[in-house]
């Protein structure tokens, strides 16, 4: 047993020597983006925990059944095809996330087809630090503007100030008000939905809870960009142009997202009591 482990720990050392000698300039250029992109910047966070719960997994990992070995070496062929894919057309988001096929096609080419699922959730928590395709990302992010935009406009109708709206502007008496991409909410919505996944799990919480969890991080991480841009407009008009930029734009994005982690922590706490509060929390040291 202990030649077989020990084995499986020099093959495993190898591997990663390997793997990491292909994708430095891959990991290299991903953590440059987290420190640039403020969009991404959660990835920092999210690698340690996806490690961590991949460490606790180690046990189901390694005594998994030996069978399906072969499907693994066929996921590291056809994740070194997408890598190969993406140097040759210059596409970052291929050569990242096949990286996360070469994980997973290692763990299966060591351990079997049943190593994947102690490792399903790590990898896709990992998946949600890969940043998206321009062309992906831009079509998220212009309906989010739209939405945000037109929230807007409707609250500042209803409490009697001015607003013509065109597409993402916003024209008020005294400013006329763009929302950017940057104020789209898609960095938030990001960032929730990590921290929805990381919530439900740490819970211990079922499954189909989980789930919910992450697919309620959505709606309230719309609802919360939209109150902000629309609080932006009224401060505009009521304090003062100054008021819609600089400091306290950036403040009240920070105070809008700490109100949509409670809210997210709310939805938690109902969820987990719904699942009858069931499943061994994750934060439990085995």
């Amino acid at each position: 047993m202990k030649t077989a482990t020990s084995r499986s720990a020099i093959g495993l050392a190898l591997v990663a020597a390997a793997t990491l000698a292909v994708y430095l300039p891959t990991i290299a250029s991903l953590l440059r983006q987290w420190a640039s992109d403020e969009n991404y910047s959660h990835g920092f966070v999210v690698v340690p925990f996806a490690a961590y719960f991949a460490w606790r997994e180690r046990a189901r990992i390694q005594t998994a059944s030996p069978q399906g070995r072969m499907a693994g070496f066929l996921m590291l062929a056809a994740s070194l095809t997408v890598f190969l894919a993406g140097q040759l057309g210059a596409e970052l988001f291929l050569t990242r996330v096949s990286l996360l096929g070469v994980i997973a096609g290692v763990a299966v080419a060591l351990y079997g087809s049943r190593a994947l699922r102690p490792l399903a959730f790590p990898l896709a928590l990992l998946l949600l630090a890969v940043p998206l395709p321009a062309v992906i990302f831009n079509r998220i992010a212009f309906p989010l503007q739209l939405v945000a935009s037109r929230a807007a406009e409707t609250v500042l109708s209803a409490v009697g100030i001015p607003v013509l709206r065109e597409g993402n502007v916003l024209v008020l008496p005294s400013i006329t008000l763009e929302v950017a991409q940057a104020c789209s909410g898609i960095r938030s919505l990001i960032s929730l939905l990590a921290v929805a996944a990381l919530l439900g799990k740490l819970a211990g919480a079922r499954r189909w809870a989980r789930l919910a969890l992450v697919a309620a991080a959505v709606p309230i991480a719309i609802v919360a960009n939209a109150a902000r841009v629309a609080g932006t407009g009224l401060a505009a008009v009521w304090v003062g142009p100054y008021a819609a930029e600089g400091f306290f734009h950036e403040f009240a994005g920070w105070v809008v997202f700490v109100v949509a982690l409670i809210l997210l922590l709310g939805a938690q706490r109902c969820l987990r009591r719904a699942s009858g509060g069931r499943g061994r929390p994750a934060a439990v040291l085995s």
